[in-house]
């Protein structure tokens, strides 16, 4: 049999490509599975893709390379699709083209169409009788625009089947459609069981994570964590995601005071890494229509504290067994959940535990199962079968290949360019060489090293390390690989943070096969980043810190530290004269004779040299104050930046004070701070701290 599911772009990292890549590969282990991709993005997918199931694009709009980019029924709208989901979903002429044309051609047994507008193309182009029609509702039924939702509305009857997230949604969409032929049942979303190391239950952060949109109520889990801060200072709050709302939510963040408990990380993906890290997991919606990120978060062991909106989180979660239900747009109400997690260790142990346990009911495999269910229902045979067994596909009546020839015949076909074909000697070196190609994920252990897993799947040879090269440098320095004592099992290397002590910088990862001098860079799997989070520095000259992340183009890379001493920043409180900073010194310490100083260094001529006594709390504690109308008198007339330091004496070589200890990389993407007083402090590309005061405006 084979599965045809429709996306309108597989190329980034939303909730409904995740959830359809997870069930098209447990389909794939059974059957041919396809997605299909309307609009091309990207040079491939950011999320992991099960190797047997096909890619297909129908149009190429990538940035540069694409080559649909300059045809112009990309720029004519869409006659078919209402204009306010053709907007959102970028359909224009040419989708109207390209869909018929597939779904004219298309040797699928099961097409599935997993947004309105899908549904709209699969109803109105998709071949009665030659396979079966299956629509998905990722939504709830009363919240699309009006336009959208009456066009649906007339689609739906056209399938054979549609299903929904939720099981309250089905009844809803079942009381609109009492009459129709379409089968309509809830079918989940898939969430594969998670590959990091579990969380750890006395972690104390609490993790969000989603679209930074009006209808996730972000707004109500920041005023419900003043109210927990107030209460538990030590504990930290982790926001992730992109959206419209991050200027409201910072803005919100500043006000009140939480900079330093309240980080807005940024979208990640994959983001399992990051549920890890946490102890405790919020959802504070308005509405989910299912609610991927809950059982994101429960794979991980992390309980979590979610409102009880229509439809999703009350029918994943259980309330007071693996997590806890709040009332809808209560910030009070959420403040009390977190708390009651946050205030019983037992409690939130035994909670992610139970989560960890019911999130297994959302396996891909389990969901898969529901489709054939579901497609068995509806009379097709799910049974495998031999190419040689297979049941000869109907044709399409006459009246339909008329039908569908007049809805495509208007619009301007584009030929389709034949691929070269390479010479016969070189394709049969292609044959013939042994692959070579890397995929990694890293962890960091109990001592503090990493430890680098590499698939052995695009692996060959017998003589395979491990090389980190820093950039611009061309030096690779190897690390012993090794090969693994059961099949199937990874390759291993550990990068030993008491003998490999990496130069300052960013470090890219290679694997590189002796015999024939193969060298591929490592693409990134998973970085779990969990065993930073508590981690201390070793002891004694230098200082040294390395973070392994993953690059924007998905290679597995290292940002390195190598200090002779390091003053980290662990706070940094703003006020209306002044800012304070409160540290840690590693590398050295302060002596009884010391008298150690904070010095600005200005990157512009015309302002001067700034500096203030520092505090000794202890050997390695430090504290120091600068005025905003020190700074101000001393920037001159067009303002300044100044580089911070410690002097531990007169004619020492200054520290470098910045925020590095930790799991984030990039600092300056995360820990942002506001002008206060005239007054910004802020941390530099390497983590340095830094401050700013602008002229005067009019000056």
């Amino acid at each position: 049999m084979k599965i045809s599911f429709l996306l309108q772009n597989a190329y980034g990292i939303g909730g409904t490509i995740r959830s359809t890549f997870n069930v098209a590969g447990a389909l794939a282990a059974r059957h041919d599975v396809e997605i299909v991709s309307i609009i091309r993005t990207g040079k491939a997918p950011r999320l992991p893709l099960h190797p047997k199931v096909k890619l297909v694009n129908l149009i190429d709009n990538r940035p540069e390379e694409g080559a649909d980019r300059e045809d112009p029924l990309l720029a004519q709208d869409s006659a078919y699709i209402p204009p306010k989901e053709a907007k959102g979903a970028h359909f224009s002429a040419l989708t109207d083209q390209r869909v018929a044309e597939h779904l004219a051609q298309t040797d699928a047994d099961v097409v599935v169409a997993t947004r309105p507008g899908l549904v709209m193309y699969l109803a109105g182009f998709g071949q009665e009788g030659s396979y079966l029609k299956v629509g998905q509702e990722h939504r709830i039924y009363g919240t699309h625009e009006p336009g959208i939702r009456a066009a649906q509305d007339r689609a739906i009857p056209f399938l054979d089947a549609h299903t929904t997230v939720s099981e309250a949604d089905a009844r809803t969409h079942r009381e609109q459609f009492p009459d129709v032929k379409t089968k309509i049942i809830c079918i989940p979303n898939g969430c594969p069981p998670s590959e990091v190391e579990p969380a750890d239950p006395a972690t104390k952060l609490v993790v969000a994570a989603g679209r930074l949109i009006p209808v996730k109520r972000y707004d109500l889990l920041v005023a419900a964590w003043a109210t927990v801060h107030a209460t538990r200072p030590d504990w930290k709050l982790r926001i992730y995601g992109r959206g419209p709302e991050l200027a409201k939510l910072r803005a919100q963040v500043e006000k009140l005071g939480l900079v330093e408990t309240i980080t807005l990380m940024g979208a990640h993906s994959p983001i399992e890494t990051e549920w890890a890290k946490g102890s405790i997991a919020a959802v504070t919606s308005r509405e989910e229509s299912f609610g991927m990120t809950i059982v994101e978060a429960m794979n991980c062991g992390v309980p979590v504290v979610a409102t009880d909106c229509p439809h999703g989180p009350g029918e994943i979660i259980s309330d007071g067994k693996d997590g806890l239900l709040v009332p809808v747009g209560d910030s009070e109400g959420i403040a009390r959940g977190l708390l009651k997690l946050i205030e019983d260790d037992e409690l939130r142990r035994s909670m992610g535990a139970a989560a960890k346990i019911s999130s297994q009911r959302y396996a891909p495999e389990a969901i898969a199962d529901a489709y054939e269910d579901l497609i068995r229902s509806l009379g097709v045979d799910t049974t495998p079968a031999s190419a040689a067994s297979a049941p000869e596909k109907a044709a399409p009546s006459r009246t339909l290949r008329s039908t569908i020839g007049r809805m495509i015949r208007p619009l301007r076909a584009k030929p389709v360019a034949q691929p070269a074909r390479k010479p016969v000697t070189e394709a049969l070196k292609e044959i013939v060489r042994r692959p070579l190609k890397a995929t990694a994920s890293t962890r960091v252990n109990a001592a503090g090293d990493l430890v680098v897993s590499v698939d052995p799947q695009g692996l060959s040879g017998d003589d395979l390390s491990l090389t980190v090269t820093r950039r611009k440098e061309g030096k690779p320095i190897a690390v012993p690989l090794a090969t693994p004592a059961t099949p199937g099992a990874p390759y291993t290397a550990v990068l030993e943070r008491e003998k490999l002590r990496l130069g300052e910088g960013r470090w890219d990862f290679h694997v590189v096969r002796d015999e024939d001098k193969a060298r591929r860079r490592v693409v990134s799997h998973l970085a779990e980043g969990k065993g930073l989070l508590d981690l201390e520095p070793l002891p004694g000259a230098p200082f040294t810190w390395a973070i392994a992340y993953p690059t924007v183009d998905g290679f597995l890379a290292l940002r390195a530290w190598h200090r002779p001493a390091h003053a980290e920043a662990v706070t940094i409180r703003q006020a209306e004269t002044s800012f304070t900073v409160e540290g840690t010194l590693y590398g050295t310490e302060f002596t009884e004779d010391t008298k150690p100083f904070v010095i600005g260094t200005p990157r512009a001529e015309t302002a001067a040299d700034i500096s203030a006594e520092v505090t000794v709390v202890d050997p390695t504690t430090f504290r120091f104050t600068l005025r905003n109308s020190q700074l101000k008198a001393a920037r001159g007339d067009e303002g300044a930046i100044w580089d911070l330091a410690l002097r531990l004496a007169g004619d020492a070589e200054p520290v470098r004070i910045g925020r590095i200890v930790g799991d984030i990389v990039d600092r300056n993407k995360t820990d942002i701070y506001p002008v206060v007083g005239g007054v910004k402090p802020y941390l530099t590309v390497n983590s340095d701290l830094a401050v700013s005061c602008p002229a005067p405006e009019g000056s």
